[in-house]
């Protein structure tokens, strides 16, 4: 009698013991794929009206966790007879489905008449530091900038990462449909994305769909109320940006930025755009299975 009973004991906890596995094995099935760590290398051309008249590039590793992007960009050929500007731009923080978290941003931009440095540290998305040299001379007369104005904020270089929810698609709406508020160390504004379409796109280095976005631009503060070009870009319409998405990493970043000028469409368009992965560290390892 006690054997028979042990027997059925032991093929109860072994019933008990496959369904939960199956259970576990079902779970994982359905689970969405841990982000993984990814390149990008990117080689993008400015155009005026058809005419080029520059070049620029981005460079970024976009781990689970962590992200670091450098930018730069120069004008050249027909630009060069107005004004000769180049600049670069570095910013890295943390990443999460939430998005990016900035911890350092770093910018330096010259042109025919002024060269200017920014500097900002930053924590929660929010400013903890700013350094700007030399200080606009216009200052004084600009819309200032409150402290809640440089709080729930991402500098420029990180507002081109955008993650989108695990539990959405990189190829549809999720992707654009979204208000990036963001702060350059002296200006605070906002834009804003919404779905247009999918489309395919073909150039060195990548074949695959991106998504159009209209964008909106608008002023929160930092700005001149007498400034032109920004009422002109507060009342544009005719601006979009392309986003590619990133599956690794499940983000999505601009392939092509187009903004209607008073001289004509300006277009920033990839000529190459390079998407690779990069080994995750045993930490990031860690932190994925511990989610």
């Amino acid at each position: 009698m006690n054997a028979n009973v042990n027997l059925a004991s032991i093929a109860v906890a072994a019933a008990a013991r496959r369904r939960a596995l199956g259970c576990v094995m079902a779970a994982l099935a359905l689970a969405p794929a841990p982000a993984r760590a990814e390149t990008l290398k990117a080689q993008y051309l400015l155009s005026l009206i058809g005419f080029s008249i520059g070049h620029a590039s981005a460079a970024g590793v976009i781990e689970p966790h962590n992200y670091h992007v450098d930018i730069a960009m120069k004008t050249t050929g027909l630009a060069t007879l107005v004004t000769n500007t180049s600049g670069a731009a570095t910013a890295s923080g943390a990443l999460s489905t939430a998005g990016p978290a900035p911890s350092n941003y770093a910018n330096t931009m010259s042109n025919t008449h002024e060269s200017r440095t920014v500097r900002m540290a930053l924590d929660a998305n929010a400013v903890r530091a700013v350094e700007v040299k030399p200080v606009p001379w216009d200052l004084a007369v600009r819309v200032p900038v409150s402290e809640e104005n440089k709080h729930n904020i991402v500098d420029p270089v990180s507002a081109l990462i955008m993650s989108v929810p695990q539990s959405q698609s990189l190829t549809g709406p999720a992707a654009c449909n979204r208000t990036i508020p963001v702060f350059d160390g002296l200006t605070r504004f906002n834009v804003s994305l919404f779905y247009v379409e999918t489309k395919s796109v073909r150039t060195r280095g990548y074949t695959g769909p991106v998504m159009v976005c209209g964008a909106r631009y608008t002023p929160i503060s930092g700005h001149r109320l007498d400034s032109s070009s920004t009422k002109y870009l507060a009342e544009n319409s005719e601006m979009d940006v392309w986003l590619a998405p990133l599956p690794g990493a499940h983000v999505v970043v601009p392939y092509r930025i187009a903004i209607k000028t008073s001289a004509g469409m300006l277009i920033i368009e990839a000529a190459e755009f390079q998407i690779g992965q990069r080994q995750t560290s045993r930490r990031d390892n860690k932190a994925l299975s511990a989610e």
